[in-house]
């Protein structure tokens, strides 16, 4: 099989293995996802986002990937060049999930399951049927915890985006590794500061995560104004 997109194994992690279902919000996922194809961009040099809260995406190289779902992606944030990443991470995340889910089932990873709920209400879920591939990068995430360092770009990029979108310790509970929640976080946020990557793709990817952050908390904020009504 060939090497799996960030994109793939952020999904897979936010993916419960027995019910199939994701362990956040559709939305909270979506933005994760779109985060995923921006962080893959960036740790190929393809595009980077200058540093600080008024970061603007810069598109080095937006020639074929060979990759269809990362030629898309690339497309999208050159024409969204010379903006925040708040903006592209929003529309990276459009339908990527449903995509990415595809290519999961078309590899064997995961199953397709449709049904109707008390025979009217359609849902669908995705169960494991191959699990070696996630079990893999569930250890290395452990191992990367546990010791709180990691010199793999790609454990380090993932980390961080758990992280961001606040699903870090619902795939890796951090009992299971004898650190408490707080412990848990300290070292994933070491782990995404860490020197696994140049200095313009660490700001890159970190300039992701902040808009990752940002989306879910306009969202939340939104929501709860909404709410108050």
């Amino acid at each position: 099989m060939t090497a799996m997109l960030i994109v793939e194994d952020l999904l897979l992690c936010l993916t419960a293995d027995d019910t199939g279902r994701l362990l956040v919000s559709g939305p909270e996922a979506d933005v994760g996802l779109g985060g995923a194809l921006l962080v893959e961009l960036a740790l190929r040099e393809r595009v980077t986002v200058t540093p600080g809260r008024s970061g603007r995406l810069t598109v080095l190289d937006a020639s074929p990937t060979g990759e269809p779902l990362l030629d898309d992606a690339l497309a999208t944030l050159t024409a969204k060049e010379g903006r925040r990443p708040q903006s592209a991470v929003t529309a990276l995340g459009r339908g990527t999930r449903e995509q990415v889910y595809a290519r999961l089932v078309e590899a064997g990873i995961l199953d397709a399951d449709e049904r109707r709920v008390l025979g009217l209400f359609p849902s669908r879920s995705w169960p494991t049927v191959q699990p070696a591939h996630e079990e893999s990068v569930r250890a290395r995430l452990a191992q990367a915890l546990g010791t709180g360092t990691t010199d793999d770009p790609r454990l380090a990029a993932l980390v961080s985006l758990l992280l961001a979108v606040g699903a870090l310790h619902k795939v890796q509970p951090p009992d299971s590794i004898g650190l408490t929640r707080r412990e848990l976080t300290a070292r994933a946020r070491g782990i995404a500061e860490g020197e696994w990557a140049g200095r313009a793709v660490r700001d890159a990817i970190a300039g992701a995560n902040a808009a990752i952050m940002t989306v879910l908390g306009v969202a939340v904020a939104s929501a709860g104004s909404g709410s108050g009504s």
